[in-house]
């Protein structure tokens, strides 16, 4: 191959495949068709997609699975639905496991966002529903709406048990920084939802991506954890366009839905890193510390981040009781 050959091929290379130079690329999709097009490194799933996917035909055999699971184990009809429900979560991150390298990331009931105890007991039957499927628990991201609560149970997976987590639902700057503090392994703060908000309640419509409330939002919290060394992986997730994206390259991770990875696919504009651990260390930032209280305020303060928390819990506990309706109907059949 000439070196003008090359050249053009370097040229011609899609903003997806750039993006994965520098960013690791997850898949938001509970569809293996879509995994295995866009070959992500990893996945993550919520109670919205599980939903669905679970009524897809070519996943009724997962379902079924799932609710023979339940009757086998008996008990009272909650408990046959909640055993249903955590084992099709698993069945459908262990067909993802068998089509990316990485990690899929499996989440804990919303309903549970306040109850602490009760999410790290979720958790770790997650993780050994998981066991019993073959599967190490290295492999496995348990997702926590990012109340104190959740954070907190976060903490306690993390330390007491390597169980290692996800804090989703995440807008505000207080929820990344006591989340940086637990030592979580992961974070996704939401992009999309909070340039909903601010279209939702502002006179500006459009936004041009390097202006736009959710890219500055990840783009400052990448800066927080990288310039004070935290550990903690920044995810952008839940993205309306692919500007958002592009405006993000050089972010630790990025999970997205299977109709921008198509766009991003096609696209073979040139891409340039626009997040950097040198920048981030040069950044106007100052290092807090949240406890409780201080925590329950700032958060409190961002109001854009209250109604997004608040409304992203209710609509997953919503999809998730839409889910637990339709394996009733099946359950008694």
């Amino acid at each position: 191959m000439s070196n003008n050959e090359v050249k053009k091929q370097k040229m011609e290379e899609s903003v997806l495949e750039q993006l994965k130079k520098h960013t690791v690329v997850v898949a938001d999709t509970g569809d293996f068709n879509a995994i295995e097009e866009y070959k992500p490194q990893d996945a993550t799933t919520n109670p919205s997609l599980i939903l669905a996917a679970a009524q897809m035909p070519d996943y009724q055999h997962l379902v079924e699975e799932a609710i023979q699971y339940g009757k086998k184990l008996g008990g009272c009809e909650e408990e046959q639905i909640n055993n249903i429900m955590d084992k099709l979560f698993v069945a459908f991150g262990v067909e993802i496991l068998n089509k990316i390298p990485g990690r899929v990331s499996t989440e804990v009931d919303a309903r549970l966002s306040f109850d602490k105890d009760g999410m790290v007991q979720r958790a770790k039957r997650i993780i050994a529903l998981y066991k019993e499927a073959g599967i190490d628990k290295e492999r496995i991201l348990i997702k926590l709406s990012s109340t104190w609560e959740g954070i907190q149970a976060g903490k306690e997976l993390e330390e007491k048990y390597g169980i290692h987590c996800n804090m989703t639902l995440l807008f505000s700057f207080a929820q990344a920084v006591a989340c940086a503090e637990a030592g979580v392994t992961l974070i996704s703060p939401f992009v999309g939802r909070i340039l909903d908000w601010h279209v939702a309640n502002s006179n500006k419509k459009s936004y041009e991506p390097s202006e736009d409330p959710g890219v500055k939002s990840v783009t400052k919290i990448y800066n927080y954890y990288k310039k004070f060394g935290y550990k903690t992986i920044v995810m952008g997730a839940s993205f309306r366009n692919t500007g958002e994206i592009k405006a993000l390259t050089g972010c630790d991770f990025l999970t997205i839905s299977p109709k921008l990875l198509g766009e991003l696919k096609k696209d073979l504009s040139k891409l340039t890193p626009l997040l950097t651990v040198k920048e981030a260390k040069a950044a106007d930032l100052e290092k807090i510390h949240l406890n409780e209280k201080d925590f329950r305020w700032q958060h409190n303060e961002d109001q854009m981040g209250v109604e997004k928390l608040s409304d992203g819990i209710r609509k997953f506990a919503e999809d998730a009781m839409k889910l637990e309706k339709m394996l009733k109907g099946r359950l008694g059949k």
